[in-house]
């Protein structure tokens, strides 16, 4: 793919180039404006209050957890049910550098950056502050996908900053990348053809970033590889992240929810742990994202094709699948199936995900913004011969083109506003448990990162060896 490189100067900011037009003069439901501004003192009352067990001082601490590592999140959450109707979020994954922006409605239309402006303001610009004066150097945006959202923060900056944003392209098979190390310093090529430095950059890199942003840099980045690695984009380590939290947190009466979930499998066990679910599961590629690297299994078919392909890495995980009630996995703690949408007019329902997205602040970890997602078909009440699992119960909206770009699919985009929200059947508790979900997760994550860390804040390859032993990863990790 070309590199791109362009200077965005402040004042540059064009609404339509960074939101959905679906979503560009959408109206924002009334409950997510509500729950936008709830203040922490109320989320905590009302948890507590649904939560009798939660210690309102425990939850009080990690919402104002000020993060290290993993500073800007998203978490994709399933809202599901048991067999005897007891409802919860599950966390999928939380990513860093998330999208959502260009599908959130407006809070207040008279703010036209919207959230994008609440990232910098509350966390970007921060996280800029104590910045040694001698790493001088300019401010940059570095992406691999979704150029609309990525545009947005780079003429978000400059407004914020009051100063030119280097906007510049990194992919992950670029032969002649705009960006490039020296002694830690990020530089980056302007459209002159000259390299200039970084002093602070913020990444929207998405594809296996440790193979081209060094663990250990001079330059600040948001997110920093170390979150990556440590679980924003390391499903493997996530899972022993949330497993290693979730000790620390029963006490309290908290927990992160989860699927249940298998880690470091090789590929020739996968059919036995498959068998353990009861035939029913989720293989996960652990390093990839945007929907790739996951594959839902619900029949002898879809696991011969999932033994029948070559992958890059050694070690995958199992979970258990959410599906309906009659053909979800079998586990330790029961059946776990869809809430799923509303029936439509045809009286379908159908699976969706929720993206909550959040950030580090200096007042916390506060929600951003929010949207959900559907699956292309309806949810089905019993499996037949030949059933498409995926169809069902993948919602994420990425695909890759044969060119290797990306796209998304639309249609199947639940905004939040006053026409689709009502579709997805969540009510303010919901949205609540979801953003504490969010929290509990990004937070477990962070810990993971900086116990990754040394006393000089270097990154201890030997112990993330000892947590992923997969040598296809590691040789791919780039460490100064």
């Amino acid at each position: 793919m070309p590199t791109k490189s362009k200077l965005i100067l402040p004042g540059s900011f064009e609404a339509h180039h960074h939101w959905y037009p679906k979503a560009l003069n959408a109206t924002i439901h009334p409950m997510i404006a509500f729950f936008l501004q709830l203040g922490q003192e109320r989320i905590i009352s009302r948890y507590c209050h649904m939560h009798p067990m939660v210690e309102a001082n425990k939850l009080r601490e990690l919402l104002n957890h000020r993060c290290r590592h993993f500073i800007w999140g998203g978490a994709d959450l399933l809202n599901v049910t048991s067999a005897g109707g007891k409802r919860q979020m599950v966390v999928i994954e939380n990513n860093s550098c998330p999208s959502g922006q260009k599908s959130m409605p407006l809070l207040n239309d008279n703010e036209e950056q919207g959230s994008y402006r609440l990232l910098v303001e509350r966390t970007f610009k921060p996280f800029l502050k104590g910045l040694r004066k001698s790493l001088n150097g300019g401010l940059a945006v570095v992406y691999d996908k979704n150029p609309m959202e990525a545009g947005g923060y780079a003429e978000v900056i400059a407004d914020v900053l009051k100063e030119p944003v280097h906007y510049v392209s990194f992919y992950e098979d670029d032969p002649d990348p705009g960006v490039e190390f020296r002694e830690g310093v990020m530089h980056v090529r302007t459209e002159e053809g000259e390299w200039v430095p970084i002093r602070a950059a913020f990444r929207y890199l998405t594809q296996k970033p440790w193979n081209r942003l060094p663990l250990n840099t001079r330059t600040r980045i948001l997110n920093p590889v170390s979150a990556c690695l440590a679980g924003g984009r390391n499903k493997m380590v996530a899972a022993k992240a949330y497993d290693i939290f979730n000790g620390e947190l029963e006490r309290h009466g908290l927990h992160i929810n989860t699927p249940e979930t298998i880690r470091d499998v090789s590929k020739n066990e996968v059919p036995l742990w498959v068998r353990k679910l009861g035939g029913r599961a989720v293989i996960k590629v652990p390093y990839s994202n945007a929907g790739q690297g996951v594959y839902t299994i619900v029949n002898e078919a879809e696991l011969d094709r999932f033994m029948a392909m070559d992958f890059d890495y050694d070690l995958f995980i199992v979970q258990s699948l959410i599906g309906n009630s009659s053909w979800s996995s079998m586990t330790k703690k029961g059946k776990l199936y869809h809430v799923g949408t509303i029936p439509d007019a045809k009286n379908k329902t159908y699976v969706a995900d929720i993206r909550m997205m959040v950030s580090s602040t200096p007042e916390g970890i506060r929600p951003l913004c929010t949207y959900a997602r559907r699956a292309a078909k309806p949810l089905a009440d019993e499996l037949t011969d030949g059933t498409d699992s995926w169809a069902m119960l993948g919602t994420n909206l990425s695909y890759k083109n044969p060119d290797g770009s990306w796209n998304s699919d639309t249609n199947r985009l639940v905004l939040m506003d006053r026409r689709d929200f009502n579709k997805l059947g969540v009510g303010l508790d919901d949205l609540i448990e979801a953003y504490i979900q969010t929290v509990l997760s990004m937070v477990a994550i962070d810990k993971m990162a900086v116990s990754l860390s040394n006393k000089q804040g270097k990154f201890q390859m030997r112990l993330f060896k000892s947590l992923n032993d997969d040598r296809e990863l590691i040789d791919e990790i780039l460490i100064e």
